[in-house]
Parts: structure tokens; sequence; C-alpha cells
């Protein structure tokens, strides 16, 4: 349940995870390349249909969120990408909500980022196969993120949901598995033919012209 519908969270934790998710967006941005416009926008349609589909696990569902390869291909503009798609989805489909736009897109765009930063420069040292079970990992430890930050989230909502937050949470772990083979799959097939695509530099550093 990455899409954490209206009406469960408290306002702190709303206005929290609003502010938090506008600065990762707003600092994209104001990075953001021309060039890279075109890769973000296909990677945020990926998310977006990818994220339809949910599988039930228990008392819960999860899907597909592709946070990790994003975080490996378009760095910090994670963010945007996925702030889009919840919002076509909160809009087009009911999925979430819009007052849950930030927390979702902090949930699920911040865990990518990170992990995406920590093992980019091993993507980008290694032969395809081990850049792809490096891809896995970085994935899997994504996904895991996000887990987390959903039941934290309910948490800090609400005494209440603590025991449904410990089972959502542990919903995660079979996507953690799927989400790595199909990341770890992408990235290896992607460092045999586009290696170029497999990262950004840095915050503040620019691209070599």
């Amino acid at each position: 349940m990455a899409h954490i519908p209206d009406g469960l969270l408290s306002i702190p934790v709303l206005v929290g995870g609003g502010i938090a998710a506008a600065a990762g967006v707003g600092l994209a941005l104001s990075w953001l390349e021309d060039d890279r416009i075109p890769e973000i926008a296909i990677l945020s349609a990926m998310f977006f249909v990818a994220s339809l589909f949910a599988v039930p696990v228990g008392p819960s569902s999860v899907h597909l969120l592709l946070s990790g390869l994003m975080g490996l291909t378009i760095g910090l503009a994670t963010f945007p990408a996925v702030m889009v798609g919840l919002l076509l989805q909160a809009l087009l489909f009911g999925f979430g909500g819009l007052t849950t736009l930030g927390i979702n897109t902090l949930n699920i765009a911040l865990p990518g980022v990170v992990f995406g930063w920590l093992f980019l420069p091993l993507v980008r040292r290694l032969q395809p196969a081990s850049a792809g079970v490096a891809g896995f990992f970085c994935a899997a430890f994504s996904v895991a993120g996000t887990g987390i930050g959903v039941a934290l989230a309910l948490m800090l909502s609400s005494s209440d949901f603590v025991p449904s937050a410990k089972i959502i949470g542990a919903t995660y772990v079979p996507l953690m598995l799927g989400e790595g083979l199909i990341t770890g799959f992408a990235v290896a097939f992607l460092k045999r033919v586009r290696p170029e695509t497999l990262g950004v530099p840095p915050l503040g550093e620019r691209n070599p012209t």
C-alpha cells in the first residue's frame, strides 16, 4: 500500500511529507537539463503503468515501484517523475489521494534516490552481470525503504495503526525480491547496450559538455 489514501494520516505527517516532497521536486527541477526530459517522461510513464497493477498480499497489496531503477538512471529527478505519476493515478483512477500526494511521493522517491546514489558508483564500475546484481540490491533496499516510510507515516499518525503498519511492512518482502529481479535484469541490459543511461552526476555537478 504505497498509495496511502486520503483520510488516514494526521495533519503534521501530511504537511511534513508535502514540504519534503516539494523540496525534492524543486531541487530536481532546478538542476534538470532539457535533454533528460524525454528519459524522465518515459520512466514516469513506466511507473504510472506498472503501479496500476496491484497484487494482493495478505490484508494489503503491492505493485512495482521502479524507484531503484529511476534512482540509478535519473537520480533526483525521480521526485518529479513519481509525483506526476501519482497525481495522474489519483485524478484518473482514484489511487492514493490528493492530500497524501506529498507523503506518497516522498515514500517512493526518496529511497530510490538515496540507494540509487549509493549503488551508482558500483553500477558504473562493474561489468553487466555484476552491475545487475548491484541493481537487484538497489531496488530491494529501495522497496524496503518505501515499506518503512509507509509504516512510519501510519504509526506517526495514530497509535491505532501500529499493528496494521507492521503487517503492511511485511507485505513488502516479496516485492523486494520481484522488483530486485526486474531491476537487476534491466540494469544488466542497459549496461550492455546503453551504459550512458545509467547515472546522472551528483547534485551540483553538471554533465560535461
